[in-house]
């Protein structure tokens, strides 16, 4: 909360996203409050292997995960493949332990000792990132989306209702790709709380501000920091193009956003993609099919 305050009077500064390392026990009986606080949390497994009997680091380790994935705050895995330091794989364990990591609900691992001082940095990468999208192949998607409905109740607010039937539509007819129009980052960070099985495509679109000196854009903080959310690609759009369409297609910035997936070969022809957008007051989930 002083960090936040802090930041707050440093103008640029105030987007900052703050999140909590969690590494002793104190950390750990006041979770609840502290992710209530933070805009994500870091579970630095080390600490706590130090400070909790060893026994009891993987019950807290799913149950953190679990929190932070039904309050639709990032969360990230510390110390997975410490032996590839030295060695060129990593152990049994520690492959498992990353795949779990991901079962669990992770958003993203951080690497230690491994990349820092480790002597097989590249390899230690492309190996967690092998393991990673095989897990990623078996997450039960299906449960994890009735859990998720489950826990926020009824009735929803407007906000999780468009992303959570977003997400439903997208996997109801096998899209290849959600893409949500979007300006604080808010919307596509949702649409990711629920797991979907195909990417979603932020597209960021830039705010105009002024401070009676200078005319500036918000937008890349917001893309940016997207980046820690769990399946969510955002790219920043051209700024004259209002989020906020009158019409019912944002035609031109959708072609941008289509061009972008068709280039990173995740929409193919003939695919469906689900738009989630703001047209007026109004928020709009639309399926596309393209053509050739």
């Amino acid at each position: 909360m002083q960090a936040r305050e802090f930041l707050s009077k440093l103008g640029d500064l105030s987007q900052t996203l703050i999140f909590a390392k969690i590494e002793n026990v104190e950390g750990l009986n006041h979770f609840d409050e502290i992710l209530e606080e933070a805009d994500g949390i870091i579970l630095s497994r080390g600490n706590l292997g130090i400070d909790l009997p060893p026994e009891k680091v993987f019950l807290f380790q799913k149950s953190a995960l679990h929190k932070c994935n039904m309050a639709g705050k990032p969360a990230v895995v510390t110390r997975v493949v410490d032996s590839m330091t030295d060695n060129l794989r990593p152990t049994r364990a520690e492959a498992t332990d990353v795949a779990n990591a991901v079962l669990d609900g992770s958003d993203a691992i951080l690497l230690g000792a491994e990349t820092l001082r480790g002597l097989y940095p590249v390899e230690t990468i492309s190996t967690v990132g092998r393991i990673c999208a095989e897990a990623e192949k078996v997450f039960n998607q299906d449960l994890y989306f009735k859990r998720t409905v489950k826990y926020v109740g009824e009735p929803m607010t407007h906000l999780e209702s468009i992303a959570s039937s977003a997400v439903r539509a997208a996997i109801k007819v096998k899209a290849s790709v959600i893409i949500c129009f979007t300006s604080s980052g808010r919307a596509a960070r949702l649409i990711a709380k629920y797991r979907p099985t195909m990417p979603v495509l932020s597209v960021v679109i830039p705010r105009l501000k002024t401070n009676q000196l200078k005319w500036s854009f918000t937008g890349a903080f917001e893309a940016r920091q997207s980046l820690i959310v769990r399946g969510l690609f955002p790219m920043l759009a051209d700024p004259r193009h209002p989020a906020e369409s009158t019409s019912t297609t944002n035609e031109s910035v959708l072609k941008v956003a289509l061009d972008h997936g068709k280039a990173s070969g995740v929409i193919k022809s003939h695919d469906r993609v689900v738009v989630c957008q703001k047209v007026g007051d109004s928020s709009v989930v639309k399926i596309i099919e393209l053509d050739d």
